[in-house]
């Protein structure tokens, strides 16, 4: 059995990610056109003949639909059989958008799988992003701006009264982010095929793949924010404390501090980030508070993490948790996306190097 998956990390609601798979001029914009035939016995037909690693149109059965988490298929391609499934999975984040087709009948040649699979990569890494900020944008209600509390955007929460000035520095603030990703929408629509559709074209949409022309490169795509926890906790130092002594004056005695180790590993990688697993060791006698200090690329941003708490400043990103017991060990993991190579620059636990990078 051959099979690609692809995997894609997206700062986007599953919802949004849905109308990317299921609204045919949103799949023609950033993966291939959708044809939508007039019969109801005939299915869509996608235009991939152009794309790297597909030799003609593939025609289109839908086997399940379940929005907004799965939508498989059945291709016919150059008389070849498969089935893909799209399955979106949320994140703390977004979602995780994974692609995975399986050859079922036919063969590709090496080099036309390993262009397929690059057609994915290119679609779930840079087209689909741009497109859903581009989305995102069509979404903000700049007209609600007349009203107390500056422009809306659906889902969020009702803003309260505010007094004027505060209102003007709002709307300045929504302004600036809005221009930013109108930025992005009109190099969007510059890089899009520029076919327009009949209105009715859309009436019923067709459900599609995620892949894109390996050649795209959108010339602006806004950047994520570093997003950060909303509580951190610190450890407290132990503190020497005055004992009492047979000499007439007290003096003061403290423990040494003890010297932990981490090891560091990165465990997995995906298109557009990694995750990596720290293990704080401590040789000590004594249970002992930590804190581990890890130095990302300048585009990498943590989004989630499992066994500690953490905070990012610029390319640092600070983890702690539970006091590590004496002669024991935790173990804490957390996901980056980022577009440079897996792994980070740097890693710390108090002064001492961490192993392993």
């Amino acid at each position: 059995m051959i099979e690609i998956e692809v995997d894609g990390e997206l700062f986007h609601p599953p919802t949004r990610v849905w109308q990317a798979l299921a609204d045919a001029e949103v799949v023609g914009r950033w993966f291939a056109d959708v044809e939508v035939p007039s019969g109801a016995l005939a299915g869509p037909r996608l235009s991939t003949g152009n794309l790297p690693g597909f030799e003609a149109a593939v025609d289109v059965t839908v086997l399940d639909r379940q929005p907004p988490r799965r939508l498989a298929m059945r291709w016919h391609e150059a008389g070849r059989r498969s089935e893909v499934t799209c399955t979106v999975t949320p994140t703390s984040a977004g979602c995780r958008l994974t692609v995975r087709e399986v050859l079922e009948y036919g063969a590709w040649s090496t080099t036309l799988r390993t262009d397929r699979e690059r057609c994915y990569q290119q679609a779930l890494g840079v087209r689909l992003p741009a497109i859903l900020d581009w989305l995102a944008f069509r979404e903000v209600d700049l007209r609600a701006g007349d009203a107390v509390g500056g422009p809306q955007v659906p889902g969020g929460a009702p803003a309260g009264p505010v007094v004027a000035a505060r209102s003007r520095r709002r709307w300045a603030t929504i302004a600036v982010a809005a221009a930013g990703t109108l930025v992005a929408g009109v190099a969007l629509w510059a890089l899009a095929p520029a076919d327009p559709r009949p209105a009715g074209a859309l009436a019923d949409p067709a459900p599609t793949l995620s892949a894109g022309p390996s050649d795209a490169r959108p010339s602006a795509v806004s950047a994520p924010s570093r997003p950060t926890t909303g509580a951190t906790s610190r450890a407290a130092r132990p503190r020497a404390t005055p004992t009492k002594s047979a000499t007439p004056s007290p003096s003061v005695s403290a423990s040494p501090a003890v010297r932990l180790t981490a090891r560091y590993e990165t465990s997995s990688k995906r298109i557009l980030g990694w995750t990596g697993e720290v293990e704080v060791t401590n040789p000590g006698a004594t249970s002992a508070a930590w804190t581990v200090v890890v130095t990302l690329a300048r585009d990498a941003a943590v989004v989630d993490a499992d066994g500690a708490t953490w905070r990012q400043e610029g390319a640092e990103a600070t983890f702690s948790g539970p006091p590590v017991p004496a002669g024991g060990s935790v173990t804490f993991t957390f996901d980056v996306r980022g577009t440079q190579p897996a792994g980070p620059e740097a890693c710390r636990v108090g002064e001492a190097a961490c192993t392993g990078v």
